[in-house]
């Protein structure tokens, strides 16, 4: 491989799994303010998948326009290979990790050898973790982090007028999370424990063993029992999963309490309203402060991230094929040799 070349895995249209083919692709080259990073290890996250399919789920006003062939992925863990003249912190040789240019669609190109990434959205690997679990962090810690700790920028909220505003955590508070095994629940329900509170985990029986181990207080198997019906007096729900179905969740929640659906689809905002319960979601952005802080939190070992399952990059059409089996716990991740 010439060193203006890389390996990648590029799409040329839309469509299912398959569509993603590994090939030579152009070594990216460092702009003013980014860095290059030789690559070992990337995040799956839904946002490829939808991607991947054009985001089908969406409005067609909202589907993104992207160019062809597009790199899928944001979340990256490897080496520093370059640095831009006018970017300080980071060095040739420095592990680090990153949450890149998202939600700019299709702008990450994280599946490949080489990314170059805004200094701004990278922060050094903890050193108590390897590559693989440095690369699933990012996008599901960030996304917990954002809704649950800190929004952490102030951009427009495409989802609604006002600004996300977390609620405070403490030993008073109880948070529900809906999905509690996937990549963002159970950073969730990490997060919340460390901030004191006591967190309700919402997920199939058989994680049972895994979500008590990460610290949750209480386990609802949706398989047999509806949370609405047991769970009482919530002051946050964090619904990983969202949808039309979510609003039976107002259910559980206190009076001045808050719903948070992470997806779109939503549907209960008249009877929110009449139960005094405020909706809020937000976007997740790319926050390199932020992904040192929860670095801090894993290379402790306060919070760890789960390995669903590992993929080596050129099979990242059967990674994404794991990911549409569903029941994920924790993350899937490409290596990269």
């Amino acid at each position: 491989m010439s060193a203006t070349m890389m390996k990648a895995v590029r799409q040329h249209a839309f469509g299912g799994p398959g569509v993603l083919q590994y090939e030579d692709a152009p070594r990216p080259q460092v702009k003013a303010g980014e860095v290059l990073v030789r690559v070992h290890a990337i995040g799956v996250n839904p946002p490829d998948w939808y991607l991947r399919d054009g985001y089908k789920m969406l409005p067609p006003a909202w589907q993104p326009a992207v160019a062809f062939p597009l790199i899928l992925g944001t979340d990256i863990a490897g080496v520093v290979a370059g640095v831009a003249d006018d970017v300080q912190g980071f060095a040739v040789g420095d592990a680090v990790f990153g949450m890149v240019r998202f939600p700019s669609t299709g702008e990450s190109a994280a599946y490949a050898e080489y990314v170059a990434a805004p200094a701004s959205d990278l922060a050094m690997k903890p050193a108590g973790i390897d590559h693989v679990h440095a690369a699933a962090a990012p996008m599901a810690g960030l996304t917990a982090w954002q809704y649950l700790i800190e929004l952490g920028h102030d951009a427009p909220n495409p989802f609604q007028a006002m600004p996300h505003v977390p609620r405070a955590l403490d030993a008073g508070k109880t948070v529900l999370v809906n999905g509690a095994a996937g990549g963002v629940g159970h950073m969730a329900v990490q997060l919340a424990k460390w901030r004191g509170a006591r967190v309700i985990a919402v997920a199939s029986g058989k994680h049972a063993a895994f979500l008590r181990g990460l610290g949750a207080d209480e386990i609802i198997d949706y398989t047999t029992t509806q949370a609405e019906d047991v769970a009482h007096d919530v002051d946050v729900v964090l619904d990983t999963l969202s949808g039309p179905t979510s609003a039976r969740f107002l259910r559980t929640i206190k009076r001045g309490g808050m719903m948070s659906p992470v997806f779109l689809g939503f549907a209960g905002a008249d009877e929110a309203a009449g139960r005094g319960i405020t909706v809020s979601a937000t976007q997740v952005r790319s926050n390199g402060k932020q992904l040192a802080e929860l670095g801090r939190l894993l290379d402790a070992g306060t919070v760890r991230v789960a390995i669903d399952s590992t993929f080596a990059l050129a099979d990242a059409a059967k990674a994404h094929a794991r990911a549409a089996q569903g029941h994920i716990q924790g993350k899937i991740v490409l290596t990269v040799i």
